[in-house]
């Protein structure tokens, strides 16, 4: 599993937070396997109001979809939504979306996501 940052005392509120979404975390951003085009539909636990079905050819819809799946998939979720290169190619924008929280898990645990940001 990658690595939780310990900037974070897990006894306050973001502490707490970050280990749950650190638990989550693939081992590596290769193991990101998920669709990188047409539609796709969200299980009932990522999303349960609202739209559930997003086309990953559409931007808005598909960085929707990247923001929801980050804050409210499990692990399996992640692995098999999400896909390694579309990940990489929204960070830039996308980390400016999501929690701090998910936002420092995954730049802390992937430090390519920081670089792809710098150099955005």
């Amino acid at each position: 599993m990658a690595a939780q940052s310990s900037s974070v005392s897990p006894l306050t509120t973001a502490g707490v937070l970050q280990e749950r979404y650190a638990l989550r975390l693939p081992r590596s951003l290769d193991d990101l396997t998920g669709p990188m085009h047409g539609e796709v539909t969200l299980p009932l636990h990522v999303a349960w109001s609202g739209l559930r079905t997003y086309d990953l050819d559409r931007p808005r819809l598909r960085m929707s979809l990247y923001r929801t799946v980050l804050a409210e998939g499990q692990a399996d979720d992640l692995t098999t939504l999400l896909n390694r290169g579309l990940l990489l190619a929204q960070w830039p924008v996308l980390r400016t979306l999501v929690s701090r929280h998910v936002r420092l898990v995954w730049e802390d645990a992937f430090p390519v996501l920081r670089r792809v940001s710098a150099a955005a």
